[in-house]
């Protein structure tokens, strides 16, 4: 590459603004064919997909990534077949675009309405995952939006190849050249320079954690939202079924460790501490999960001693930290110091307190008698998602097709002026 950094970004940049302009009026038909085409095509190259994926896995273990930053980088036939089962997936979604959202003729006898639209350019910043090159792609797509794509380092030849995958096969369908791009150097001048661009860019969504949110917001011109990390806590009440506690605390922890909707803390009544603990601990301990707790937590059973810093932690591994807490009042308290705003859940066989606690907690997801891994744009029926989005302006939660869009005022008159 000739380019300097900055030169490879605008000329992405620039190839995106003008694709924007034919996705405005892109027929669903093309856009849903596009979309079927990637999903063929991704089965039918996977074992180039692996090839590149072996690549980036061997370069990560050289580097000595943890075993939950492997974990997000590694793809596999499983893996695969859900990004297509996701291209498909959003093909079958209604087309937002051009959707009515309200209409109504005023005194004047103008016709108003509002209607969906695409963003326009969209810039997606992202890190060890692999998968969010497609599940990003498809939903800008769908959504008539041109997408850059900035992956991290650490998968720079899977999401090449998959980038080239999909892109293939949309020109192929009739989708603009331009529409679907990555950056290809790996310089982080070249995201510095990204977020900058209002001229071309309209939005560019971080996908990461703390360390990348914060590198970006201190430089973006462009807005942004944060699809941030998430320390999740799940509080089991005094009226809880204990065996049920166990079983989604244990799920929310264990079933994908790595994932942003893992649990990071349980929170556990003081009244049935002494109970549920030891059940629990020994569950959580025979599936290698490493207990931090608080010190009423290691007067009940044994477990590590938990620093003020854990109650902050997002692990992404098998590490748990434990706190008793007085009561309902002291879990939702603890909640709003510590938690993220992405996804808190209770225990509990109280009506009352299930609903106190859904009032007074503040997240993109409040669960009750469930697990936190439900929050996902597939789980929640959205197709695919582009991140889970912890700010409260625009979208908030799983990013699905109608938050990749904006809306815009069409007036029709009649020769109306106004007096």
């Amino acid at each position: 590459m000739n380019q300097t950094p900055q030169e490879h970004v605008e000329e992405k940049a620039r190839a995106a603004k003008t694709a924007s302009v034919a996705l405005r009026t892109l027929s669903s038909d093309i856009k849903n064919q596009s979309l079927l085409a990637m999903a063929d095509a991704l089965i039918s190259r996977q074992d180039e997909i692996f090839a590149a994926n072996a690549k980036d896995l061997e370069a990560g273990n050289a580097r000595g990534l943890s075993s939950a930053l492997l974990d997000r980088l590694k793809l596999n036939p499983g893996r695969v077949a859900a990004m297509a089962d996701g291209c498909r997936q959003v093909a079958a979604l209604p087309d937002p675009i051009g959707e009515i959202i309200t209409g109504r003729k005023l005194p004047n006898g103008l016709r108003l309405e509002q209607v969906r639209v695409p963003l326009g350019v969209i810039g997606i910043v992202y890190e060890s995952r692999p998968n969010v090159t497609v599940d990003a792609a498809i939903l800008c797509l769908k959504a008539g939006n041109a997408v850059i794509l900035r992956g991290g380092s650490d998968a720079l030849q899977s999401n090449l190849l998959l980038t080239q995958i999909i892109t293939d096969a949309a020109r192929d369908a009739g989708v603009p050249d331009g529409a679907i791009s990555s950056i290809e150097t790996t310089d982080r001048a070249a995201t510095s320079h990204l977020v900058t661009l209002n001229q071309y860019l309209d939005l560019v969504i971080p996908r990461g954690g703390e360390g990348l949110k914060k590198s970006l917001a201190a430089v973006a011109t462009v807005p942004l939202i944060f699809a941030a990390g998430g320390v999740c806590q799940v509080f089991v009440d005094e009226s809880a079924n204990l065996q049920s506690a166990s079983d989604i605390v244990f799920n929310s922890k264990v079933q994908r460790p790595s994932a942003c909707n893992a649990l990071e803390t349980l929170l556990v009544h003081k009244n049935i501490a002494r109970e549920f603990l030891p059940l629990v601990a020994k569950r959580l301990c025979d599936a290698n999960v490493e207990l931090r707790g608080d010190e009423s937590a290691r007067e009940i059973t044994s477990m590590n001693a938990a620093s003020e810093g854990d109650w902050n932690e997002e692990y992404l591994a098998l590490i748990l930290a434990v706190r008793v807490v007085e009561n309902l009042d002291a879990a939702i308290a603890h909640i709003g110091t510590h938690g993220s705003g992405h996804s808190e859940s209770i225990v509990t066989e109280s009506y009352a307190n299930a609903e106190k606690f859904c009032a007074g907690v503040d997240a993109a997801a409040v669960y009750v008698n469930a697990s936190t891994r439900f929050t996902d744009g597939f789980e929640f029926g959205l197709g695919a998602e582009v991140g889970i989005s912890t700010q409260k302006l625009h979208a908030r939660g799983p990013m699905g097709l109608q938050a990749l869009t904006s809306t815009k005022y069409i007036v029709r008159g009649d020769g109306h002026i106004r007096a």
